[in-house]
């Protein structure tokens, strides 16, 4: 097992990250000071629930620990202020009071929905992160909870740090192909903005990375939550550096959006998103050459990095308009400057993006 703490101005929390770890947390919630007289409620969806609640369930209860289940649908469509309502039901019904806690067991979507009830409840109690995706291993960790809006991913939402965060890597092992894919363009995002040993360690391991070999995943893991908390410990709620977190995302989220939240998966998005990033700051002459080499990686675990699908290039540059980052109508990206460096560019002209977007269809400059 690994062991990396996080340290904001709100709290310090551990991230355990290991082979067998869900074994061991009525030990690492005793730890953080989580008594069996806490009640808690576990937030879990219909894919990852049948596979882990009643086996968390179980090994709490066997210590004595008092825990309801709520499930919710698999994907982005489970992210929105009528199943945060319902799921604040759940909680009353349940008898959770301002003592009680929440587990957040699954991917994103469910830590950042869980999350967000925990943030909400009762003007906040804490919560926990059990991540069982690999994408989740950079969404759990930061403590930036929310759901979508119909004109926006995540615009709605909090600051809201966890207590813990164990990330047990055997439940890697039960994902699809895809959703492994998915996770590693986040683990390759956090190096190419900041640490180019990490790329080229990426580039010589991603046949075992994607084997979910045991070793080499936890490294892959803890050199990525590593990236995540330096960031968020230096600026914990995006004030400036932190949103260099969002590299490729600016594009990434437009193309979630526009096509129907879960028909492109986040990680996917994402990946198109930073070879777009990369082409921008090509064509702004902010970077040496690095798209080709930003394809190569991302290819090597599985990703897309072409914009293929029915996209109107209008509605994409209006959503990317809106991203968080944005101001006063204009766009801003978090451009590379070299490999393992980026900066939060702003004021970005439209032409220059119009380029990047037919590039990205393989059509001329």
């Amino acid at each position: 097992m690994k062991t990396l703490m996080v340290r904001t101005k709100e709290r310090e929390y551990p991230i355990h990250i290991g082979p067998g770890l869900l074994s061991s947390l009525p030990r690492f919630l005793e730890d953080i000071g989580w008594t069996v007289e806490k009640r808690l409620m576990l937030v879990t969806d219909d894919q990852v629930g049948p596979l882990y609640a009643n086996r968390v369930r179980t090994t709490l209860a066997s210590k004595g620990y008092r825990v309801h289940v709520a499930t919710v649908e698999a994907g982005e469509g489970a992210k929105t202020l009528r199943r945060l309502e319902e799921l604040t039901t759940v909680c009353l019904r349940a008898g959770l009071d301002r003592t009680g806690g929440i587990l957040a067991l699954g991917g994103g979507v469910v830590g950042d929905l869980a999350g967000f009830l925990a943030a909400a409840y009762m003007r906040g109690i804490p919560f926990v992160q059990l991540p069982t995706t690999l994408l989740a291993h950079d969404s759990s960790v930061g403590g930036k909870v929310g759901v979508n809006h119909p004109l926006g991913k995540n615009m709605i939402g909090a600051f809201h740090q966890p207590s813990l965060v164990v990330f047990d890597v055997d439940t890697l092992k039960t994902l699809p192909r895809r959703e492994v894919s998915n996770g590693f363009a986040e683990v390759v995002k956090h190096a190419l903005i900041r640490d180019p040993k990490f790329v080229r360690w990426l580039e010589e391991n991603s046949g075992s990375l994607m084997e979910l070999r045991p070793e080499p995943l936890t490294e892959a893991v803890l050199r990525g939550c590593s990236i995540k908390a330096e960031v968020v410990s230096k600026d914990e709620k995006e004030a400036g550096l932190r949103a260099v977190l969002n590299y490729g995302h600016t594009l990434g989220h437009a193309l979630e959006a526009a096509a129907g939240y879960g028909t492109w998966s986040h990680g996917e998005a994402v990946a198109v998103g930073m070879v777009g990033a990369a082409m921008l700051g090509e064509e702004l002459g902010l970077c040496p050459p690095l798209a080709e080499r930003t394809r190569r990686i991302l290819k090597a675990f599985g990703l897309p990095t072409r914009l293929d699908g029915d996209f109107d290039d209008d509605d994409l540059l209006e959503r990317m308009r809106r991203d968080k980052k944005a101001e006063r109508g204009s766009y801003t990206f978090i451009l590379p400057r070299d490999l393992g460096r980026v900066e939060i560019v702003r004021g970005v002209e439209e032409e220059p993006v119009r380029r990047v977007l037919r590039r990205l269809r393989g059509g001329e400059r």
